[in-house]
């Protein structure tokens, strides 16, 4: 007679004979993103008047994006610069008066100290003597200030230095340039816009730096790790597969979705990526060297971890508690409990199956 439980296509799935599955966590409508991703722009109100990037260029780090009208700033610079050329003239002169007033006391010293060497021989008046030491007095006082005046011109100097530089940096700030070697995604601007102040102008991207985003739900995510081989189709190109890897796993879960986010690392993706595009991601998280496999549809009352499913023994249908470990990705379970030696579980389920009546297995090739 025809057993009730005679399998479909597909059906005894490596019962009890070699065979490797990948378990797999899959997930729909995921985005391509990329961990170094940068909108980049100037912190300056100005006018776009040159580009050198546009979308798809790949530039080196360092290289020229784009330049702002530098007109006033330039005014800025030579007013600066000639203001520093003044400050420098100015700490000249006060070096020259101090020579000169160093030069005017080694005299006025001299001639003080004559005469007072004429008044001890009574040869000059005292009045004289006077009049030579208050006149060294006057030049020492004039040296002091000599000394003050090229203080203050080195002050002078080290402001209008200092400005020059403020000026210059802010000259550079009109040069945008690729903060790293980048892909360029988009360009914002055009010749002759207008741009404010931190308004982007181009988005870059490291071009080694692609990663999948997938969302995997909890009860399927046990299994992950990083370094685990992954692969992944694009939207766009659904009949290739580009290998990738499991990079990062975050440790907290959505509690809305109960999901856990997954980044993998694309190792051969196309040169011409799209981010944001949605992808299918399938990740390689065990191997079964043996494994009974039953359609999780020829479970009754299944809750997860166990259920009911029919089985033929000795020639005699049963029904067996069995309970189930990993879900395979074409929906089937892996048996890990439950089955007596010599058991065979119905596959697909039929009317008329009762405890008892006798059937006989229906093998199909896998």
């Amino acid at each position: 007679m025809l057993a009730a439980g005679a399998p479909a296509a597909g059906g005894w799935a490596a019962l009890l004979r070699p065979v490797a599955v990948a378990v797999a966590a899959v997930e729909h409508d995921v985005a391509i993103e990329a961990r170094v991703r940068s909108a980049v722009g100037l912190e300056l109100a100005s006018t776009v008047t040159e580009l050198f990037a546009d979308h798809e260029d790949r530039v080196p780090q360092g290289a020229v994006l784009a330049r702002l009208d530098t007109r006033q700033q330039d005014d800025r610079v030579a007013e600066a610069e000639a203001a520093l050329g003044q400050a420098r003239a100015a700490r000249t002169k006060a070096e020259a008066a101090i020579l000169k007033a160093t030069s005017l006391l080694d005299k006025r010293r001299q001639a003080a100290g004559r005469r007072q060497e004429l008044l001890s021989r009574g040869s000059v008046s005292v009045e004289v003597a006077q009049d030579s030491a208050t006149d060294l007095r006057v030049a020492e006082a004039e040296l002091a200030l000599a000394r003050s005046d090229l203080a203050l011109a080195d002050a002078t100097v080290a402001d209008a230095e200092a400005r020059l530089r403020y000026e210059s940096a802010r000259l550079d700030r009109y040069t945008l340039a690729a903060p790293f070697e980048a892909l360029v995604i988009a360009r914002h601007k055009e010749l002759g816009a207008a741009v404010n102040p931190g308004e982007p102008l181009f988005t870059l991207v490291a071009p080694d730096s692609v990663w999948a985003l997938v969302h995997i739900d909890e009860a399927s995510a046990g299994g992950l790790t990083e370094g685990q081989a992954a692969a992944v189709r694009l939207r766009s190109l659904p009949g290739r597969s580009f290998a990738a890897r499991v990079v990062r796993i975050d440790l907290e879960s959505d509690r809305v979705t109960e999901e856990r986010k997954v980044y993998l690392k694309c190792g051969d993706y196309p040169s011409r990526h799209h981010l944001a595009e949605q992808l299918e991601a399938t990740i390689a998280v065990a191997s079964l060297p043996r494994a009974v496999l039953v359609p999780q549809a020829a479970v009754e009352r299944f809750d997860g971890r166990s259920g009911m499913v029919w089985t033929v023994e000795d020639g005699r249908l049963a029904r067996r508690k069995l309970s189930f470990g990993r879900r395979m990705l074409d929906g089937q379970l892996e048996v890990t409990g439950g089955l007596p030696n010599g058991a065979r579980p119905v596959v697909a389920p039929a009317s008329g199956l009762r405890e008892g009546r006798s059937a006989e297995p229906l093998e199909t090739t896998p």
